[in-house]
């Protein structure tokens, strides 16, 4: 909170009466509200830029003409997926320009209940990234989930007291919401009642449905997948998030909303990343870049990465370079190419040329719950090869759930059934079907669901994730029996993680003890057994254009229509049943 004194030398160095503290010298100023760029310098005092024109500093900068723009925010990530803790995330996003993200911790959540969310609170306090917290809505995603904790709205209560929290995450049950969930609901008027901000997840919805959704208090979307569903929901009142992540790809789908009057109200968001994707190729500047190159206007697609995120949460003085702004500022060199070469976060540089400039302590000093909750999340005796036996065949034919390229909706494919040789039963390499299991790993039930999964591409041997949206049970699909019972035991024996069997042998794994979900390693050491996977995973037949563990970690939740397996066995997430049990 600003004092009177800091008030008063803020005014006066606007007033240039006194020298401001940082002068950015000949600078080409990106201005997110007349959608211009004018050239001048950002005078800087506590913090907070106090000018812009001709002005004199303590310390000056000249940026010899170099762009620059607001810090950019990311509206929707759930950090966890970036197989990192918040520290290596903020290593691999800052440099990129991004200064802040909203992230709803809700797959620690489901793994560790309100542990979980301390966790990554407590993770992101001494960091130069600004990381707020929407609430998780949906733990468990559904009544047709099993996770690792249950968080009623009581449970959530005491967040809210946190200037960090700025609403309700992502209400992902629809079904819920549209059929008066007595759960649902309390959690929906307990954040209205405070007047924090509802974020939705509701693909595919229309009509009434829509409205009575938008109705419960839900201002945002994130699951558009085209245009026409994009304009509905703007339609009807709803910020639209256009979402560019590792798996889920929907901006080439709605460029249309880069246009008057529909970029007002949309913002630029990843919802999950792969820490390769995030070092090489970017963040939100990457959405922009490859928004430009596909016809947007640059200054328009800035501001969708910048002020509209901080204006849909409230975030007043965030956003914008102008007076009474924070200095939050990324500094580049050109408007199309947008290679971040500074960024400035209230005033300070914290990252120069890709890397940051600080090293951050690694926080060690947790309370026992998070330490038992978090660190020690698995419960699951090693899988047998019985246990992945189908008690019964679907008679002749069989379900098979289609992966879609670059989507996170799956389809239904009815083939018939076939039972081959050196395959498990059912698989068939020929049409592109492989075993699918989702085991429960948090309470050590023994309950395993068993499916099939198509267009996938994978030939011979087994891939196993401990990361499966939204209840992060492990999640196996394979060939054979025993690559995927050998590939679900090695994640077993990490405490969480991936891995990749082929033949009787564990090729790699990339071990993730925090939750099942992230790796207690510096960002580039899980690139880079990450990667090391991803090609073993396309020498296995694993399509390029499906990410061998991002798409797979999706298969098992149940609010993405239209089946996934989960451990209740195939759900179908429009008649939301279950319409294949399996354990």
């Amino acid at each position: 909170m600003k004092t009177c004194k800091l008030l008063r030398e803020q005014v006066a160095a606007a007033t240039g009466s006194k020298k401001a503290e940082l002068v950015l010298k000949n600078a080409q100023i990106v201005n997110v509200f007349t959608q211009s760029v004018e050239t001048g310098d950002i005078a800087i005092e506590g913090g907070y830029i106090v000018g812009i024109g001709n002005y004199e500093g303590i310390t000056e900068k000249d940026l010899g003409g170099a762009y620059v723009c607001p810090g950019f925010l990311d509206g929707h990530i759930h950090i966890e997926s970036s197989m990192t803790s918040p520290g290596e995330f903020e290593r691999a996003v800052v440099p990129h320009g991004t200064i802040a993200v909203i992230t709803d911790p809700h797959e620690i959540a489901n793994v560790a209940g309100t542990a979980g969310i301390r966790f990554m609170m407590q993770s992101a306090q001494k960091l130069d990234l600004d990381v707020y917290f929407m609430l998780p809505s949906c733990v468990p995603a559904t009544d047709l989930d099993e996770s690792g904790a249950e968080l009623l709205a009581r449970d959530l209560e005491p967040f809210y007291a946190d200037e960090k929290v700025l609403g309700l995450a992502e209400m992902m049950n629809a079904f819920g919401v549209t059929h008066g969930d007595k759960g649902c609901f309390e959690k929906l008027v307990q954040a209205r009642s405070l007047k924090k901000a509802i974020d939705g997840h509701a693909p595919a919805l229309s009509g009434k449905e829509l409205n009575a959704y938008v109705t419960a208090g839900i201002r945002s979307d994130h699951e558009c997948s085209d245009f026409e569903e994009a304009k509905e929901k703007f339609a009807r009142g709803q910020w639209i998030m256009i979402r560019q992540g590792t798996a889920a790809k929907n901006l080439k789908a709605l460029m249309g909303m880069f246009e008057d009057p529909y970029y007002q109200r949309c913002l630029l968001v990843t919802d999950d990343k792969h820490p390769g994707d995030l070092i090489r190729i970017g963040h939100i500047d990457a959405i922009i870049r490859e928004a430009v190159s596909m016809g947007a206007d640059p200054i328009r697609a800035i501001r969708m990465g910048t002020l509209n995120a901080a204006a849909y949460f409230g975030l007043h003085d965030m956003g914008a370079v102008a007076p009474g702004y924070k200095a939050d500022l990324a500094v580049f060199d050109d408007l199309r190419t947008l290679n971040v070469k500074q960024v400035y976060k209230g005033g300070k540089l914290v990252a120069e040329n890709g890397k940051m400039l600080h090293q951050k302590e690694k926080n060690t000093d947790w309370s026992t719950e998070i330490k038992e909750r978090v660190f020690h999340s698995f419960h699951r005796v090693p899988i047998t090869v019985e246990e992945l036996q189908l008690k019964e065949t679907t008679g002749t034919h069989q379900r098979v759930i289609d992966m879609v390229a670059h989507e996170l909706i799956t389809k239904e494919r009815i083939e018939e059934w076939k039972e081959l040789p050196g395959v498990a039963p059912g698989v068939d390499i020929s049409r592109d079907i492989v075993k699918l299991a989702a085991i429960e790993r948090h309470k050590n039930t023994g309950h395993v669901g068993l499916g099939f999964l198509g267009k996938y591409g994978l030939k011979k041997g087994a891939v196993a994730t401990s990361i499966g949206h939204d209840s992060h049970n492990l999640v196996i699909a394979g060939v054979t029996d025993e690559d995927m019972v050998l590939a679900g035991n090695r994640v077993i024996e990490n405490g969480g993680g991936l891995a990749i069997a082929l033949e009787g042998k564990v090729l790699a794994d990339l071990p993730l003890p925090i939750g099942g979900l992230m790796a207690d390693e510096p960002v580039e050491v899980v690139d880079e057994k990450l990667e090391h996977m991803k090609k073993l995973s396309v020498e296995l037949g694993i399509s390029e254009d499906i990410d061998a563990f991002m798409t797979l970690a999706f298969i098992s939740l149940p609010v993405i229509p239209k089946l996934r397996l989960n451990t209740y066995g195939v759900v179908d997430v429009e008649k939301h049943q279950v319409v294949e049990a399996r354990f």
